[in-house]
C-alpha cells in the first residue's frame, strides 16, 4: 500500500510540474512580448460574395449548424434523459456549454455580416465560453465538482475581462492564449487523469476535428482555390467546429460509468 502510494504521489507531483511549467510560459509570454493590435486584415476573408442580398453570405449561414446542435444540446442537457452526466455541476456546465455554442451561431453571423473591431468581440465571447464549459465539464468528470466548478467561474471571468480588455487597449494576447491553452488543455486533461465513464476517446477525436478547423482556417485562400471557388477554408472551419458538439453529444448519450454511483452499490452482487 505504501509503494502504490508513494507511485501516486509522484505521478501528481510530476504532473503538477508540467501544467506548473505550461502556466509559466503562458505568463512570460504575456509579461515579454508587446502588444499585439488586431490587424485590419483579419476582416478581410477570401470569400466576401454577396448572395441573395446577404453580406458574405457562405461565412454568415454556416454558422446556423452551430444554432441547431446549440439549441438541442442545450434541451437534452437540461432534460437530462438522453445525456449521462453524475451531477448536477457537471450538467450544468455541458448546459452552458450548448449555450455557448448557440451563441456562436448569433455572434459569429452577426460579426460576419460587417466584419470590423466593433463587432468581433460577440464573435469570440461566445467561443470563449464554450470552450471554458467544455474544459469545466471535463475537470468536474475527472477532478471533482469543487476544482470544476472554481475553474468554470474563474474561466467565464478571464473570458469577459479578456474581451474587455482587448477591446479597450486593442491588444489580442490574452484571448489569444485563452483560444490557443484551452484546446490544449482539453485533451491534456483527458490524457492525464482517468475518468470515470466510457467513451474517453471522444475527447481526442474533437481534439483532432478543431485541428483540422483550424487548418482549414489558415489555409483560407488555398481551400477556396482547390473546390473551384465554391467555399472557403473560413466557411468549411464553420463546419467543421459545429461536428465537435454533434460528437460530444454522441458522447454523452452513449457513455456509462465503469462504476456505479455510491447510492447503487448495495445492488452490486
Amino acid at each position: 500500500m505504501g509503494w502504490v502510494a508513494n507511485q501516486q504521489f509522484r505521478r501528481l507531483k510530476k504532473k503538477t510540474r508540467i501544467w506548473g511549467v505550461a502556466f509559466l510560459c503562458c505568463m512570460c509570454f504575456l509579461l515579454f512580448t508587446p502588444r499585439i493590435p488586431r490587424s485590419a486584415k483579419h476582416h478581410q476573408y477570401v470569400d466576401m460574395r454577396n448572395l441573395l442580398g446577404v453580406p458574405n453570405t457562405l461565412n454568415v449561414i454556416t454558422n446556423f449548424p452551430f444554432l441547431v446542435v446549440g439549441v438541442l444540446g442545450f434541451v437534452f442537457a437540461l432534460e437530462g434523459g438522453l445525456f449521462s452526466t453524475s451531477s448536477k455541476a457537471e450538467a450544468w456546465a455541458w448546459i452552458l456549454f450548448y449555450a455557448g455554442t448557440a451563441g456562436m451561431a448569433f455572434g459569429s453571423a452577426y460579426y460576419h455580416l460587417k466584419p470590423d473591431d466593433n463587432r468581433v468581440l460577440w464573435d469570440t465571447l461566445p467561443i470563449m465560453v464554450a470552450y471554458s464549459a467544455l474544459l469545466s465539464s471535463l475537470l468536474i468528470e475527472r477532478m471533482g465538482q469543487r476544482t470544476g466548478l472554481c475553474c468554470m467561474f474563474l474561466l467565464l471571468l478571464a473570458a469577459l475581462l479578456f474581451v474587455a480588455y482587448e477591446r479597450i487597449y486593442n491588444d489580442i494576447r490574452f484571448c489569444m492564449i485563452f483560444q490557443l491553452i484551452l484546446p490544449v488543455a482539453i485533451p491534456g486533461v483527458a490524457f492525464s487523469y482517468h475518468s470515470i465513464y466510457t467513451h474517453s476517446s471522444y475527447w481526442f477525436w474533437s481534439t483532432g476535428i478543431y485541428l483540422l478547423a483550424k487548418f482549414e482556417a489558415v489555409a483560407d485562400r488555398k481551400l477556396y482555390q482547390l473546390n473551384n471557388f465554391t467555399i472557403s477554408g473560413h466557411s468549411l472551419e464553420h463546419l467543421c467546429l459545429a461536428l465537435i458538439p454533434v460528437l460530444l453529444g454522441v458522447m454523452l448519450s452513449c457513455r456509462n460509468l465503469k462504476f456505479p454511483r455510491l447510492g447503487e452499490l448495495k445492488d452490486w452482487p
